[in-house]
């Protein structure tokens, strides 16, 4: 079956610009979303099955995108695990990723220069202008929105990223990284962030994977808000104590 961007009566060079389009969405809504297996990319773009497949053999042989199971946290059912495509370095240089060698090159030589507090206090500097911009916007808001508006910030950043319900917590998830490559030689900076994430959610959250040790998503659990406590009136505290 053609799909539309195979049809016969369009001029072979739009049908052509056409199908790129699309493999660019497809492209684009991993990245946006992350890991995603064909049957959610069809549905999310609206596209056939056999279409999105299509689109992604094309990104497998162009080695912008690659297969793996996807990752389940919590009992695993039954049957083998989804398969889900993410994207590759490669493909996530496409998208215009702000990190090069330079970066790595001058963290080499403040490594080499000052030692690792040198590189730890580089990453704490690095974000703490982020930290100050998103503690204006989380001190505003409820606390079972914190977690939302945290991941709304970091998208308007280029993070891409979103939450989802785990248990009695949440699970920040970060679906882009432009310092990837340079995190996967100084993981500094990933702990820096983590911190950052800690004093602004004012809870102490851990970082479950990440895209600069090869995981598709940074994600980072954040445990429920703790039950507040009753004060303990005088004739209770009475009662305790006979």
């Amino acid at each position: 079956m053609k799909t539309s961007a195979q049809t016969s009566t369009a001029p072979e060079g739009t049908a052509v610009a056409r199908d790129e389009s699309t493999r660019d969405r497809v492209a684009r809504s991993i990245l946006t979303n992350g890991p995603s297996s064909a049957a959610v990319l069809a549905e999310r773009l609206e596209l056939t099955p056999a279409a999105v497949r299509r689109h992604l053999d094309h990104l497998l042989e162009a080695g912008l995108v690659e297969s793996r199971e996807e990752r389940v946290y919590g009992p695993r059912g039954r049957g083998r695990p989804a398969k889900v495509f993410v994207l590759t370095d490669t493909g996530r240089h496409d998208f215009h990723q702000a990190y090069d060698d330079l970066a790595a090159t001058a963290l080499r030589f403040i490594a080499e220069s000052g030692g690792d507090e040198a590189v730890v206090e580089f990453a704490r500097q690095r974000v703490a202008d982020v930290e100050t911009r998103y503690r204006e916007l989380l001190a505003a808001a409820p606390e079972s929105d914190k977690a939302q508006v945290l991941a709304k910030a970091l998208t308007a950043d280029g993070y891409a990223a979103s939450t989802m319900q785990a248990g009695a917590g949440e699970q920040l998830c970060q679906h882009h990284c432009p310092v990837a490559h340079v995190a996967e030689q100084f993981p500094q900076l990933c702990e820096a962030e983590t911190e950052v994430f800690s004093r602004l959610l004012g809870r102490h959250v851990q970082r479950l994977a990440t895209i600069a040790h090869g995981d598709g998503v940074c994600t980072t659990h954040i445990p429920g808000a703790p039950a507040p406590v009753s004060p303990v009136s005088d004739s209770e505290s009475a009662r305790t104590t006979r």
